[in-house]
Parts: structure tokens; sequence; C-alpha cells
């Protein structure tokens, strides 16, 4: 298929497309954690990593993963945010972190989703999945289905909570994806995880992530802990239009899990940025259309666009249009017919689809005759150029 290449600067970029001195960015600062990743939650890019494929039990990192997975069942109408959740013997009894409900009590399932995601009660979390799913083990099975949509290759869940067993397990890469999807599904849900303080039964409790009162910016998300899992931390901030999310796991010590988390974020915000470099509909092109009522067609990218890259870096993208081929009629409304490619020297670092956004009606059976007769010309010529 023969194929147009069109230089299209967008007046978005004129003040930007200046030359400048090299910009040098620093390998990712040395952690004490084991298994870590940072990316950022927009357009996934990974800023930095290490050993994020290995299957590490997460812990209360696990929470993460019933947040969303009770979140989805609120949002699609089988359960309500004000029902009345029993409380079971089994619930009850559970042992490490507790929002300290009571057997044979009532309790909102708001006040259950609090009290797992600032309290980390593992009585919370198992209240909420006996409420979903009629018990925990028919939830593992909900929390492995959604795992599975998600394609999370390395995470395998067998309860609710995170409690310590051999085939309990995730990794840093996966716990990054769950949040993210987090994030961008659930921001109601997501509004929970900044709360600092929450009460239940005349108990207050803190919420474990003390990155919250270190830095404004931070609204999320996670802690765990257990002996063998070592201290787990899942943290997110935003800065202007740039979202990270960092997973250290495996740390020594509450306080090295707070500093790693530290040194990855400020790591990220310091270098990379996150921009929308085009929205969806904004119109880019007006294109040549043949053998059309119309003589030509106006083409606007299909989503908004957003790139990570090391500030300086926006200064040297290249946009570039590229067509499927000539556009004949009929075209419909919607209809992809090229790509929007943006290169740093001469790599691509990113592309959105084309589309048209109006429709095009054919000519009459003579003039759509004549036109694609001026067309065999036409590319007869390009071709010889």
């Amino acid at each position: 298929m023969i194929r147009k290449i069109f230089y299209f600067y967008l007046a978005l970029f004129l003040s930007s497309f200046l030359t400048g001195s090299e910009s040098f960015i620093p390998d990712p600062p040395s952690l004490s954690t084991s298994n870590y990743i940072l990316i950022d939650s927009t357009t996934s890019r990974i800023l930095a990593q290490k050993n994020a494929d290995e299957r590490i039990e997460p812990a209360s990192i696990t929470k993460i993963m019933t947040g969303y997975v009770v979140s989805d069942q609120v949002h699609q109408g089988f359960i309500d945010l004000n029902d009345e959740v029993f409380v079971s013997e089994n619930c009850w009894r559970k042992g490490g972190s507790r929002m300290f409900i009571e057997e044979g009590s009532a309790v909102i399932l708001l006040d259950l989703i609090k009290g797992m995601v600032i309290q980390s009660g593992n009585d919370a979390s198992c209240a909420i999945a006996e409420h979903v799913a009629g018990s925990e083990e028919n939830f593992v099975d909900l929390m492995m289905r959604y795992a599975e949509k998600m394609g999370l290759s390395n995470t395998n869940f067998v309860n609710p909570t995170g409690w310590p067993d051999e085939n309990h397990y995730s990794s840093a890469r996966d716990i990054a994806q769950i949040s993210a999807a987090l994030i961008r599904d659930f921001p109601d849900h997501y509004s929970i995880y900044k709360e600092k303080w929450f009460t239940y039964n005349d108990i207050k409790q803190r919420n474990r992530n003390a990155l919250l009162w270190q830095d404004d910016s931070i609204d999320g998300l996670k802690t765990g802990h257990t002996e063998t899992a070592g201290y787990c931390l899942v943290s997110s901030g935003k800065r202007d239009d740039t979202r990270l999310i960092s997973v250290t796991l495996k740390s020594n010590s509450e306080k090295s899990r707070l500093t790693d988390t530290r040194r990855l974020l400020d790591y990220g915000f310091r270098y990379f940025r996150t921009k929308k470099l085009v929205s969806k509909g904004q119109k880019v092109k007006e294109e040549q259309v043949w053998g059309g009522e119309k003589e030509s067609v106006l083409i606007a990218p299909s989503k908004d666009f957003y790139l990570t890259l090391p500030l300086r870096d926006f200064k040297k993208l290249e946009p570039l249009i590229m067509l499927n081929d000539y556009l004949q009629a009929p075209l419909s409304e919607g209809q992809v017919v090229g790509k929007m490619l943006f290169k740093l020297g001469e790599e691509d670092v990113g592309s959105i689809d084309l589309i048209t956004l109006e429709e095009i009606k054919v000519q009459g059976i003579f003039r759509k005759a004549w036109s694609n007769i001026k067309l065999l010309v036409y590319r007869f010529l390009m071709e010889e150029d």
C-alpha cells in the first residue's frame, strides 16, 4: 500500500522546537529494597525497576485488588455502598490488623471499605468478601477473574486480606498495574486512600501510609507487612498532569520502605513529565478526498494522547501525519485513515490513530469514474517523482 508522509508541525509545539543543550538523566537511585517499580499511571511508562516480575508475597497490598473488585461490583449495581453487612464469626476472628467489628453486628459497606483501606482491617476485608461473593473462597475466584482480565502473569491470590500463604503472591509490576487500574476506573473509591484517620467502634486509627503526612501530592495507596513479606508500600502522587505510582516490596524496615519510596517518587517527578500532546477530536489537518461530494475532510486524533518523557525531550519531539493511502470516497465519520507519529530523533516514541470528523459521500457514477482516472494519473506522477 502506497503511504504518504506529511510533515505537520502543530502550533502547540512551535515555541518548543528550539535547539538546546543535551539532556542527561541520571540512573535511578540506589535503594535498599530488592524489588521495585516506578511507573507513570497515565501512560504506563516504566521509569525505574528492579526484579519487577519476581513473585513476592504482597501482604496487605492484596487489599488493593479487594478494593478494585468491590468497587466494580458496586459500579455494576450488584451491591450498594449503603448495604448493611452481617459480620460472621469467621470474619470477627481474623487476626492481624483489624477494624474491630463485632460478630453478629451489621456494618455499612462503605464503613467496611474505609476500615479495609485506612485501617488495613483483615476483619473488614473478610466481611466485604463474604458480602460480595457469599464466602472468601468465592471472592478469591472473583479476584482471579479480574487478575486474568488485567493480564497479570505473576499473580495468584488465595485470600482477600494478604494473610501469608506460599501460594499467595504477586509482583511489583502486577501490583502497579492493579493500582493504575483502580485509580483510573474508580476515582471515588481511590479518594478514600488519602484519608488519614478513621474511627469505628470508638477506636480511632491512623492511615499507615506515613507519606500522607510528609507530602501533600501523595494521595495513596497501601502499606503491607508480615515477617515473611517484609515491609511493602505502594504509593501514588500527582503533580500537575503527572501521576506516578511506586511499588517497593521486601524492604527491611518501615523506615527504609518510606525512604525508598520517597527516593523513587522524587526521582520520577524531578526528571520526567507527562503531557497531553493532542486531544480527541482536535482538528490536525484538512486532507484531500478523491471521488467525494466534498473535496476535503478534516482528520483528528481518535482519543487524547499523552507521553511521558524527560522534560527537555518535549522540545525535540517531531509530530508526523501518516495516511494509510489516498483518501477515496465514501468515507464514514470516525473512520481510521492514518496515524500521527511522534518521533524523538530516529526513535518512534508514540502514535495515535487519526479519524475522519465527518461522512463524505461518493459522487455520481460518471464523476466518480473521472475522479478515479485523475487519481491514477496523480499516483503515476507521484511514483515517478
